[in-house]
């Protein structure tokens, strides 16, 4: 089955329920692809224990106040909630589970091979995150491990790791707020990264956002893979991390060279045992979809100018790069809705028969 409309977007998070928005308002026809089978993109699928008051830098959706009083719920059904309201509240045509195979050009169309059928759209938002691509690095051994592996996007609960000694691979955020919450329950903690960590004790405000979406923004523009948000920002100093590492949970040791069957060793002999080793090593986008449209550069990343992707200008890639941020999400869909309007406007309407 083919479908026609003017604009498809690929996922409803922050950015595809942005996005949408600001398409429901321009007058265009769309519609929206979602491959979970309810609301609340990759919220819902957080760990039970992230409680709203533990949650950095979440904003509003445009149009739609986020009001939550208690900040002890659990984060996924929260923001679960409100995305669903969301939906509602626009009537936004989402359609799940629908889960989008390719992306291809099709001459005047692209055409969004899925699940439940084919779209052919004069244009493509894709909003799809990085949830559905955890990244687990490799090192020698690492198949020999007779204890537990598992990555962030796998972590459930503190307390399974009872009694035990767990080894958190990994220098972002997602890193330390584990590493506090486990050191409760285990019988001790390592924590290994690649660089030495930076803490900045400054706030996170507008300025050094603004500079973070710089930096960013630079390599997206010169075809590079985005950096990650904590090599840009470091990591924030709050009143949580200052007690952890009073208590010494937060001391770095740098990357082991090798993993054992009972733990990891260090160039140096070093040893240090473990029955869980916890990859906070984080998340690539999820953009496999768009293979077809062949968009690598040699850099390895995709070409960005603002949203828009410069060898594709009918797909804007919203939620990437210097979007990944659900403030930066909420103004990238209204920029990648602007940019497509003007784009379709100077574009003939191709006819069923014509397409």
């Amino acid at each position: 089955m083919r479908s026609e409309t003017d604009v498809v977007v690929i996922g409803a998070g922050q950015a595809g329920l942005s996005s949408a928005y600001f398409l429901r308002r321009s007058g265009l026809e769309f519609v929206v692809l979602d491959a979970n089978s309810r609301p609340g993109g990759a919220w819902q699928h957080r760990w039970p224990s992230l409680r709203l008051d533990k949650v950095h830098g979440f904003h509003d959706l445009p149009g739609l106040a986020f009001h939550e009083q208690d900040e002890h719920r659990m984060a996924s059904e929260v923001v679960a909630e409100y995305f669903a309201r969301y939906e509602r509240t626009f009537d936004l045509p989402v359609h799940r589970p629908v889960e989008v195979l390719a992306v291809r050009d099709a001459g005047p169309r692209l055409l969004v091979e899925t699940t439940g059928g084919t779209w052919a759209a004069r244009a493509v938002i894709n909003a799809t995150g990085t949830w559905t691509r955890p990244f687990w690095p490799h090192y020698p051994g690492q198949e020999t491990f007779t204890g537990r592996q598992l990555h962030t996007a796998d972590y459930r609960t503190a307390e399974e790791f009872r009694g035990q000694h767990v080894l958190v691979v990994g220098g972002g955020t997602s890193a330390v707020q584990l590493l506090i919450e486990i050191a409760d329950f285990a019988s001790g903690t390592t924590w290994v990264t690649r660089r030495p960590p930076v803490f900045q004790d400054a706030e996170f405000g507008p300025e050094l956002g603004r500079e973070a979406v710089a930096k960013v923004d630079q390599r997206v523009r010169a075809g590079l893979p985005p950096a990650s948000v904590v090599s840009v920002t470091g990591l924030m100093r709050t009143p949580q991390v200052r007690d952890a590492q009073a208590r010494g949970i937060l001391t770095r040791k740098p990357m082991f060279d090798r993993i054992t069957p009972t733990g990891v060793v260090w160039a140096d002999g070093t040893e240090q045992q473990a029955d869980v080793i916890l990859w906070a090593t984080g998340f690539r986008a999820a953009l496999d979809h768009l293979a077809p449209l062949h968009l690598r550069e040699p850099g390895g990343g995709i070409r960005m100018d603002g949203t828009r992707v410069v060898a594709e200008p009918r797909l804007h890639l919203v939620g990437y790069g210097p979007s990944a941020s659900t403030i930066g999400a909420n103004r990238a869909g209204r920029t990648a809705v602007r940019e497509i309007r003007q784009l379709l406007t100077t574009r003939p309407v191709e006819t069923a028969a014509a397409s």
